[in-house]
């Protein structure tokens, strides 16, 4: 009797009453990995939102009080056989996210530590200095808007992966929004008269930034969370965003006797390089799906044909700026070129089309000696 009692299986609820095949190992194997081995990026954020197609037999656990499920692929337009199937070219996680934002942040400082240090902003031309307080006080309030609408849009994404991508984008916009903030506020302790309210009179009332404020509220009031995320990375970035950060304050501070503004927006430009390919591989495979590609192509090509109109004109709004400073070291018609050479090579990288953008014609000024 008693050696019967002592074969019965002991059950219990407690942590670790039982080891389960499998429990120690790291390699988890339940999803098919991109490459030959599973990455971290893809132990952490693979199948982490399963859905009733894959793991949850009883369909979604939780839905909204009218019947809508907590997630659903009639939130954007496009169509996808297996959203799962896109990874992130950047394979950025919580950790690595972190860290590298804490890393840039670090920079940013010791930049603006050291610039006011050595008395740098006393030196910017007064130009110069007009231009930062108006035009880099105004792109702070466009980075800040993108940043909300990739916020909301990240919420809509039907797997973790395409959450991932869409959250860290809107925290790298975010985060610089704060970094220009913070910048502008620390030098206008060292230049008298510098009014750090100009920029958002300038978003708000100048003409040069209205359009991009439309493109702006465009993607803040578009219901289409992917809808969002191509006009935040396909459109505004490279017309209106690269196109200002690259195009003007990166080659035009240096000869204002200002080497502290490159180096902020400079983190601007790397973020900008991960968000770029993470887009381009989450379109590119959509356009590629075997069931719904072509429908998918149409649906972009709709968004291009409806929001780059504002875009190219939000761009060529922005030419005043570059007759600003004093001493003229960019041209906006090379700079603009540029910009429409860049949306090419992504839409056509994308597979939306492959027809040359035309460019308007340009006026160029002789550099002021």
């Amino acid at each position: 009797m008693s050696g019967r009692v002592m074969e019965q299986e002991q059950r219990s609820a407690a942590a670790g009453a039982k080891t389960f095949p499998g429990s120690d190992s790291r390699a988890y194997n339940y999803f098919e990995p991109k490459g030959r081995r599973a990455t971290h990026y893809e132990d952490v954020t693979v199948d982490v939102q399963p859905d009733p197609e894959r793991y949850l037999l009883q369909n979604w656990i939780m839905s909204f009080g009218d019947g809508t499920p907590t997630y659903s692929k009639e939130w954007t337009a496009l169509k996808s056989s297996d959203w799962h199937l896109y990874r992130a070219p950047d394979q950025e996680w919580e950790r690595t996210h972190y860290q590298r934002q804490s890393t840039i942040c670090g920079m940013i400082k010791n930049v603006i530590d050291n610039a006011r240090r050595a008395g740098a902003p006393r030196r910017f031309d007064k130009a110069w200095v007009k231009i930062l307080q108006d035009h880099l006080g105004a792109f702070k309030h466009a980075e800040y808007g993108l940043g909300t609408a990739l916020m909301r849009a990240q919420r809509y994404g039907y797997t973790q992966m395409v959450n991932n991508a869409i959250l860290t984008n809107s925290s790298y916009k975010l985060r610089l929004a704060q970094d220009l903030t913070l910048y502008l506020g620390e030098i206008a302790l060292d230049i008298e008269g510098f009014d750090v309210d100009a920029g958002k009179r300038n978003w708000l009332e100048n003409s040069i930034w209205q359009k991009a404020r439309e493109l702006v509220e465009s993607a803040r009031g578009a219901e289409d969370f992917l809808e969002q995320y191509f006009i935040v990375n396909v459109l505004f970035e490279p017309l209106v965003g690269e196109l200002f950060r690259s195009g003007f304050v990166m080659q035009v501070a240096a000869t204002q006797s200002d080497y502290s503004s490159p180096a902020i927006i400079s983190a601007a430009e790397a973020d900008y390089e991960r968000n770029l390919a993470n887009t381009v591989e989450l379109f590119a495979t959509l356009v590629r799906d075997p069931a719904h590609g072509e429908d998918n192509r149409r649906v972009l090509q709709d968004w291009f044909d409806e929001y780059s109109p504002i875009a190219t004109q939000a761009a060529l709004d922005l030419q005043p700026i570059w007759s600003q400073p004093r001493v003229k070291s960019a041209q906006f018609a090379e700079s603009y070129a540029s910009a429409i050479n860049r949306l090419q090579a992504i839409v056509s990288e994308i597979g939306v089309f492959s027809t040359q953008i035309p460019m308007p014609e340009l006026q160029v000024a002789e550099p002021v000696e």
